[in-house]
């Protein structure tokens, strides 16, 4: 099976977005939507949005899922918009409860947020698979960058989010809270198993030196030859070395504090309060 890829790219936050369709019919699964935030102001807009339900409505499309790779500390979900236009159920990792009670403590979320992962219609294990119209989907457990994060392999396509970017970029960082560079080196060993002609869909990029175009679809085969963190055959001891290393010198992501208490709740804000207003908390010196 061979899906039909459309990427849609956020300038503002580096990410893309997928709607992936079922080559021989008009199911789809749409992979880690962005909801527009304006930190400043503190609105929010669903211009990116928008746009993946314009092509989902003009090509007739039937959205059976709609899928997240983790919890994204760059940007907000619009999963819920998304539920509410085009139906579909939420997907996540079963791990999203760590995410959970790791964010819920530092955000002093209280006993009224639930840590169950129940703000999803679904949670995935590793190994677990379901269709989305004839083809199927298979479920990797991909943990490093967060505890939570998945690789979803719908027929030829990988859809990595964070755990890889392009080769000339390298890989995600793995210094959140739960996250681990040894596992990181696994888990990308288990996306570099899969077959050297497997399309990889990477969550983010942002143009390596040299290059001029932003780019988003590599191969299986080419990330094992270039990528210049875990290609050529490193070794786990000194990818651990050089992602930590990398890793310390990283300033936290501009929307980190609002997205993680948005999409640690399925991409819905906090409760408003008596008067019907939303708020978000910044902690500080937590993060």
């Amino acid at each position: 099976m061979k899906p039909d890829v459309t990427a849609f790219f956020d300038e503002a936050t580096n990410t893309i977005s997928f709607v992936a369709k079922d080559a021989q019919g008009t199911a789809c699964a749409i992979i880690d939507s962005v909801l527009d935030f304006d930190h400043a102001a503190g609105r929010t807009d669903t211009k990116s949005a928008d746009a993946i339900i314009a092509h989902v409505t003009a090509n007739g499309l039937k959205v059976e899922w709609i899928l997240e790779s983790h919890v994204h500390a760059d940007h907000l979900s619009a999963a819920p918009y998304l539920q509410e236009k085009l139906g579909g159920k939420i997907g996540i990792g079963k791990n999203i409860t760590l995410v959970q009670d790791t964010f819920g403590k530092i955000f002093n979320e209280g006993t009224e947020f639930q840590r169950d992962g129940s703000q999803f219609d679904q949670l995935f294990s590793d190994g677990d698979s379901f269709m989305v119209g004839q083809m199927r989907c298979d479920v990797l457990h991909t943990p490093g960058h967060t505890p939570a994060c998945m690789t979803y392999v719908i027929g030829d396509a990988a859809f990595v989010g964070d755990t890889l970017f392009m080769p000339d970029f390298g890989t995600a960082r793995c210094d959140f809270p739960g996250g681990s560079s040894a596992e990181l080196f696994s888990s990308i060993q288990k996306i570099l198993s899969l077959p050297d002609e497997t399309r990889i869909f990477v969550g983010h990029d942002y143009k390596a030196p040299g290059r001029d175009e932003f780019a988003w679809e590599t191969t299986v085969g080419e990330q094992k030859a270039k990528n210049i963190h875990v290609g050529a055959e490193a070794d786990q001891e000194s990818f651990v070395a050089m992602r930590d290393a990398r890793d310390a010198t990283l300033s936290m992501p501009k929307l980190i504090i609002p997205s993680l208490q948005v999409n640690m709740r399925a991409g819905n804000m906090p409760e408003p309060d008596d008067d019907g207003a939303v708020f978000l908390k910044v902690p500080i010196n937590k993060l």
